[in-house]
């Protein structure tokens, strides 16, 4: 079974009297332990399916399974909770909370899941081990380098054990040696804990780290292909 099963999505959006397709009936699956970058210009629908992909956004036609689970049929409370257990998000800004420590910001996702704060805080600090921040648990975003805060938001993306990381545009604030570093912190984290990794980039060099790239076009999916990782992606 699929880990997510995309079946003929569509997303819809009214302007006045004109129907913008941003997806146009999408279909495609993705197994645990892919890893895939999701590519396309501006407008192309990318990160409208991200968000489908994320639960963030419903379709207006068709199905999205996540691990079995029909999505179209959960409220809201249930949507929040399938985020909180099977998704993890790491985005280009980082979204972490500047008045709080590292440490606090990977504590966040398990607040709403009723974990004793001994436990959270011992989950934290291995979550920050993991991504190579072992002793900044105390340091607050603002005394911390741009990679290192998208550390810390990997971190806070693995803490609850989540099977699936979505990541936008993960190395979009970032220069190219760091970019790198953080490509490769998601690599080892795909082969070597079997986490699905899912990102959008519009950077060739990016999607070079993936195994499968899908590109869109005007809403519609126009290549699925595996990378080969002896050939430069053009």
């Amino acid at each position: 079974m699929a880990l997510i099963e995309a079946r003929k999505i569509s997303k819809i959006y009214r302007l006045g009297d004109i129907d913008l397709r941003a997806l146009d009936g999408i279909s495609t699956t993705i197994g645990k332990g892919e890893f895939v970058a999701i590519m396309g210009q501006s407008g192309s629908g990318k990160s409208t399916f991200m968000n489908v992909l994320g639960c963030l956004d419903t379709p207006t036609e068709g199905r999205y399974l996540l691990d079995g689970v029909d999505t179209g049929g959960l409220s809201r409370d249930e949507l929040a909770e399938i985020r909180n257990k099977k998704l993890g998000f790491v985005f280009q800004g980082f979204n972490l909370l500047s008045r709080t420590s590292a440490l606090e910001n990977v504590e966040l996702p398990m607040l709403y899941n009723g974990r004793h704060a001994s436990e959270r805080r011992e989950r934290a600090m291995q979550a920050l081990k993991s991504v190579g921040l072992e002793g900044r648990e105390d340091h607050h975003p603002n005394q911390l380098s741009g990679g290192q805060q998208q550390r810390v938001a990997i971190a806070r993306a693995l803490v609850n054990d989540a099977p699936v990381i979505l990541a936008d545009e993960p190395t979009g604030n970032l220069d190219t040696k760091t970019s790198t570093e953080i490509m490769e912190l998601f690599v080892r984290l795909n082969s070597e804990s079997g986490i699905t990794v899912i990102l959008v980039t519009h950077e060739t060099d990016i999607a070079a780290f993936s195994k499968r790239i899908i590109r869109f076009l005007d809403g519609h999916i126009i290549s699925d292909e595996e990378v080969k990782k002896d050939e430069t992606i053009t």
